[in-house]
């Protein structure tokens, strides 16, 4: 393959998906900036290994769908080099938020990890402006998931948000289709738990809507 068609080829199939890019590694992240340069690399490493695409799959006529799913197994895999360099820098230091000493590596009852944006929901509480937004179903939906953590949250994204299949979903994570489903069913419980919590109920906005409106 020449350096033209490979460009072409490229262009055609990976870069028509960068707004899934960016929006799974915001999620992931929870960061714009850190979203961005997590989606050059990963599109860097997407270019140097574009060979490896499996030449059927790449067809134009099929309108790049069968893209999306590689770049982003590549996202989230350049996402995870990405938190461990992070936690390796801050040894001591949560992604997102300092936790004390006390419960620093461990699970509460939920098992949810509060090294994983623990502190978002009580920052909220004492921000004045996020107080107006809280009284805002959506704005707590999206919060909520935001604070999942990561095994849950990712899987939840790239089914509601990226409308995914299963097979799509197990092949992106690495995990088996019986696991994803297992996630997305914990994924949701701990949402609907954390929704309740803080005094949302009766949400009929679908996670992918609301979550949608979110300006990443």
């Amino acid at each position: 393959m020449t350096d033209q068609t490979k460009e072409e080829r490229f262009q055609a199939i990976v870069l028509p998906h960068l707004n899934s890019a960016f929006n799974l590694a915001r999620w992931l992240t929870g960061s714009h900036q850190d979203a961005e340069d997590v989606v050059q690399e990963a599109y860097l490493r997407a270019y140097t290994f574009f060979d490896s695409f499996n030449s059927h799959r790449s067809n134009a006529s099929n309108g790049g769908e069968d893209g999306r799913p590689w770049l982003l197994a590549i996202v989230r895999n350049t996402f995870y080099t990405w938190y461990e360099q992070k936690q390796t820098r801050n040894a001591h230091t949560a992604l997102f938020d300092e936790q004390s000493d006390d419960s620093y590596g461990h699970h509460n009852a939920t098992g949810e990890d509060p090294n994983e944006f623990a502190n978002v929901h009580q920052q909220a509480n004492n921000d004045p402006e996020n107080l107006l937004l809280q009284k805002d179903c959506e704005q707590q939906l999206q919060l909520a998931l935001r604070t999942l953590p990561l095994e849950f949250r990712e899987v939840m994204i790239l089914r509601e948000l990226e409308d995914l299949s299963y097979k799509q979903i197990a092949a992106i994570v690495d995990i088996p289709i019986g696991t994803v489903m297992s996630r997305l069913g914990r994924g949701r419980q701990l949402l609907a738990k954390k929704l309740i919590a803080s005094g949302v109920s009766g949400v009929t906005t679908p996670v992918s809507v609301a979550a949608k409106r979110q300006e990443l």
